[in-house]
């Protein structure tokens, strides 16, 4: 037996909220199992058990609609994850409102599209970028660790706070063997960054991006290169992170100089490194975490702004 949840009486918001062809209450049920049906100015539950969450998830889209134009597929399924994974909805939601009523923008790329925090856990990130100066960030791939690290580096270096991005990863094999491509250390390393260079690139455009690197205000280099080196006036990113050893981590974070952040990425669920040897990046987050200027950002599946079904595949393979 269905209940009568909701009565529309602005076709405006009934289409935000149900989504062209019904296509968000379609989602909702698929991912909260909230059974809903929607007939014309009117919202029905099937499932009388999630009633009430129903009415207040519908409520919170009716205010978000003043805000928003339309919600996007992934920022309702971003939405339905964090119920899901909540114990208490009512803060939950009041989280997700304050979040949609207010999303910063970041930066712009070079096409003009603006880039602001995706999720909750992403703006927590954002905020600490700029209150920290060293950024520990874990998580799966998808959540945005480098994008937005790439982001804040590009932003910061636009303003003339900074006079250098710095990238690097340690040169540790994920499959693929390093000796066997061609060139010098760098060369052989560079391909495995091309996700950064992708970012690098919205941000900046082809052009500015291969000057910067022409005039080394952008560098990119393996771990080892940075042995000896103070890291003044630059945004200093070591991705992959995942992959260094402890002493690795200690040397790489011992460079940090004067007016410089670093931000260290990494997916712990995806350790290459030879007889199962402890990562430094773990060590790092475990033994620095209380250090003031120091935070650990951790994304979970949740926060995962890939297609619906790589969460699913998460959950599968148990990744947190």
């Amino acid at each position: 037996m269905s209940e009568l949840i909701y009565k529309f009486d602005n076709v405006e918001k009934e289409l935000f909220c149900c989504g062209a062809m019904d296509k968000n209450i379609n989602l909702i049920n698929q991912e909260l199992d909230m059974s809903l049906s929607h007939v014309p100015n009117e919202l029905y539950t099937s499932n009388i058990a999630l009633k009430d969450l129903s009415i207040k998830l519908i409520n919170l889209l009716i205010k978000l609609s003043n805000n928003l134009e339309e919600i996007e597929l992934r920022d309702l399924v971003h939405i339905c994850s964090l119920l899901k994974s909540s114990n208490n909805y009512d803060q939950t939601l009041l989280d997700i409102e304050n979040f949609y009523v207010d999303k910063p923008i970041f930066i712009n790329k070079f096409d003009g599209t603006k880039v602001y925090a995706k999720t909750l856990v992403q703006r927590t990130y954002l905020e600490a970028l700029k209150d920290n100066d060293i950024v520990l960030v874990s998580g799966s791939a998808g959540t945005g660790k480098t994008y937005l690290a790439v982001a804040y580096a590009v932003n910061l270096l636009k303003k003339n706070k900074i006079k250098k991005i710095i990238i690097t990863r340690p040169a540790v094999e994920a499959g693929e063997k390093l000796g066997f491509l061609p060139g010098d250390l760098k060369e052989k390393v560079d391909p495995y960054l091309i996700p950064i260079y992708d970012a690098l690139e919205d941000f900046l455009g082809k052009e500015s991006m291969d000057k910067l690197l022409e005039k080394g205000s952008i560098e990119v280099a393996p771990l080892a290169y940075m042995r000896g080196r103070t890291l003044d006036n630059a945004v200093i990113i070591l991705d992959e992170a995942q992959n260094t050893s402890s002493n690795q981590m200690k040397m790489f974070i011992t460079r940090l100089g004067f007016n410089s952040k670093m931000i260290i990425t990494g997916d712990l669920s995806q350790v290459d490194l030879p007889n199962k040897s402890y990562s430094g990046l773990l060590e790092a987050i475990l033994k620095l975490e209380d250090i003031k200027g120091i935070k650990h950002i951790h994304f979970t599946k949740y926060d995962v702004m890939r297609h619906p079904l790589v969460t699913k595949v998460l959950e599968r393979y148990g990744d947190e």
